[in-house]
């Protein structure tokens, strides 16, 4: 068995095993590897710990429980593995963005509110303006119609809002503006047309760029290649409409009364693109 497979195979009892307290150690043995092995090669691969991309899995499945059945927020907490609604509720709200109850609300009635560009966004402290972040994004053959959600986050396993955003239905460079600081480039692209057994559609691609180091106000750029989504990639926690609602997707512009304030992304920008690993631009 290869590397990436026996990795992948812990990776699915995690999913099948979700609800149920989980060990490291467990885990490892799933992959026949020791503790300190597992924990190093599964960084490599996902870019992020055992730990954290259980905690995505079962976030994940809470919005999908939200969605396709009537539990109560209680319910779906202990449903996926959690012993306090407290922790959860915030765990849940971090990654997401909003609390399980109001996700539940505005997905049903399909009024995610949609990522949009920032507007004029305001001076950087101490007197600098702010960095631009420009870049292209490079698809695989045949991918068919996708509106692409691309972010500027300050860790590499992405959790909170965005800094900066883009959203592009066109091929067009994406075009962020970050503060000084040092900033990763995730990007998910998400298919417009088709269906999905499931409330919540897969997104259909995701990349990462470059990370970029900003300082004073100076243009850099990173291009994205987009590719298709494996079992190593963390679940996308991300409330987008294209994938929670309950409409079909469609190119319809959002409601002016939707879009974030000047300088913001959406309200309810969450969690990780993509586990993949960046470079430093």
């Amino acid at each position: 068995m290869s590397i990436a497979a026996a990795i992948e195979r812990s990776i699915d009892v995690m999913w099948q095993e979700h609800a149920n307290p989980i060990s490291l150690e467990q885990l490892a043995e799933i992959a026949s590897y020791s503790k300190f092995h597992y924990t190093r090669i599964f960084n490599q691969l996902t870019g992020t710990s055992p730990g954290r991309f259980l905690t995505a899995i079962r976030i994940f499945m809470a919005k999908r429980y939200l969605l396709e059945t009537s539990d109560s927020v209680t319910d779906i907490t202990y449903r996926v593995g959690y012993n306090s609604l407290g922790t959860f509720t915030s765990r849940f709200t971090r990654s997401v963005g909003i609390s399980p109850t109001r996700y539940r609300s505005l997905a049903q009635d399909d009024d995610l509110p949609a990522l949009a560009p920032p507007a004029a966004p305001p001076v950087a402290r101490g007197g600098h303006g702010l960095s631009s972040v420009t870049g292209q994004l490079y698809f695989p053959a045949d991918v068919g119609p996708v509106r692409v959600y691309v972010g500027a986050f300050n860790t590499p396993i992405v959790e909170g809002y965005p800094q900066a955003c883009d959203v592009l239905d066109e091929a067009r460079p994406f075009h962020l503006q970050v503060p000084d600081g040092l900033w990763f480039i995730r990007a998910a692209a998400v298919a417009l047309e088709g269906s999905s057994r499931h409330r919540i559609r897969p997104p259909r691609l995701v990349g990462s760029g470059w990370a970029v180091r900003a300082r004073g106000g100076r243009a850099y750029s990173t291009d994205v290649q987009l590719r298709e989504v494996t079992q190593l990639d963390l679940p996308i926690l991300l409330a987008l409409p294209e994938l929670d609602g309950t409409g079909r997707p469609t190119r319809t512009a959002a409601r002016a009364d939707s879009l974030p304030a000047p300088g913001e992304c959406s309200p309810t920008a969450g969690s990780p693109f993509a586990g993949a690993r960046s470079g430093t631009a």
